[in-house]
């Protein structure tokens, strides 16, 4: 009969070590602090208020069909141009596979004065786009000049009932001849429109290929097929406003009257 041997026994300071190790507690990840820094610049010869303030932003716009989450934001007040602009944030919170860009804003009281209308990725394993060139956004016109026809430049302010955010600038002009130009946040577009009485007819637009951030490049494609589905058109006597509507007669969406 063959006889099992007895299990060897776990020394006393094995055992000691094993109980020391189970009573450790977890140490926590050690933060990675990292910083980004550049400039926020525009080509139009002017000063800023004293008031105004520089916002540059470090989104996440991996998801094309979600708003960008931000990562680290900033704020800087003067009237220096380039403005130098720094960001704090967690190396953790950056994912190789996800796609990052920066976004700036130039506001002045709460009213919007220049935003970025180019793509500026970082982290893309390439250099960072950090030098970072915004656009002058277009004064809201006085009531007193209201448009009275569809002819002229006009600004996206609602696309399918909800209102666009002032970052992405959706442009259209249409001129007497029945051209159509603008830029729809990203590329440049160029087509014709129809325009008889209350009636306006948009051909299919051509556009350049570029691509920019998810949301951009989804306000640009949703705005040139609904473009398509247009038939008819009304100035708001309030706002002064450009409503584009369906063949029934309900909006599609709202323009604001953009002068050059």
């Amino acid at each position: 009969m063959t006889m099992l041997s007895p299990r060897a026994p776990i020394s006393r300071r094995a055992f000691a070590g094993v109980v020391f190790a189970a009573a450790l507690p977890a140490i926590p990840a050690v933060a990675a602090p990292r910083t980004l820094s550049g400039s926020v610049s525009y080509r139009e010869r002017m000063l800023l208020p004293p008031g105004a303030i520089i916002e540059v932003k470090l989104l996440d716009i991996s998801l094309a069909d979600a708003p960008a989450r931000t990562i680290a934001e900033t704020r800087v007040s003067g009237q220096r141009i380039p403005a130098p602009w720094t960001l704090r944030f967690d190396s953790r919170q950056i994912e190789p596979r996800r796609s990052y860009a920066l976004q700036a804003r130039i506001l002045d009281r709460g009213q919007l004065l220049f935003t970025t209308t180019e793509r500026h990725s970082v982290f893309a394993g390439g250099p960072n786009n950090t030098e970072i060139w915004v656009q002058r956004v277009a004064a809201q016109v006085q009531p007193a000049t209201q448009a009275s026809s569809p002819i002229g430049s006009w600004r996206l302010a609602s696309l399918g009932g909800a209102e666009t955010p002032d970052s992405i600038m959706t442009v259209i002009t249409i001129a007497d001849d029945g051209k159509v130009s603008g830029r729809g946040g990203c590329n440049g577009f160029g087509g014709n429109a129809t325009v008889r009485g209350r009636t306006i007819r948009f051909s299919r637009m051509i556009s350049t290929m570029m691509a920019c951030a998810p949301d951009v490049m989804n306000q640009e494609q949703r705005f040139l097929k609904t473009l398509e589905r247009v038939q008819r058109w009304s100035i708001e006597r309030r706002t002064g406003r450009l409503v584009l509507l369906d063949p029934g007669a309900r909006p599609l969406m709202t323009l604001e009257h953009a002068p050059i």
